[in-house]
């Protein structure tokens, strides 16, 4: 059975999609930014501080769904600058210490113009 998962502790979706789904065990979420659920918008203007603010989102669906941090399994992260890649790996490695599978590119641009935006697949207790 396919379950939505949604919470106001992280950004409502921004277009026609859920914060995430669980099904068979597994949490897909969405792919998170920097947007800071309590006011709306992206507080941060450096790789860390959104970095930080896209973290934080994810923990909240991950909890939502009955999940963790240590219980994810494969992300998938998109950078608006490679050059972003150290900085974004420092704040990443304090949340994500499992050091689950990973694919991270460089995109031309992100929604809302931020530099980075982060999805999870976890597993999720039933």
């Amino acid at each position: 059975m396919m379950k939505a998962v949604a919470t106001e502790k992280a950004p409502k979706a921004l277009g026609p999609y859920s914060q995430g789904y669980v099904h068979n065990g597994l949490l897909y979420s969405a792919g998170q930014i920097a947007i800071n659920p309590a006011t709306d918008t992206i507080e941060a203007a450096d790789i860390e501080g959104q970095t930080e603010q896209v973290c934080k989102n994810l923990e909240a669906i991950l909890l939502e769904a009955g999940s963790s941090f240590e219980k994810v399994v494969k992300t998938t992260c998109f950078l608006a600058d490679m050059a972003d890649f150290s900085a974004f790996n420092e704040v990443y490695a304090k949340y994500f210490i499992s050091k689950p599978a990973r694919s991270c590119v460089a995109v031309k641009t992100l929604p809302k113009n931020v530099l980075c935006e982060v999805e999870v697949i976890a597993a999720v207790e039933e």
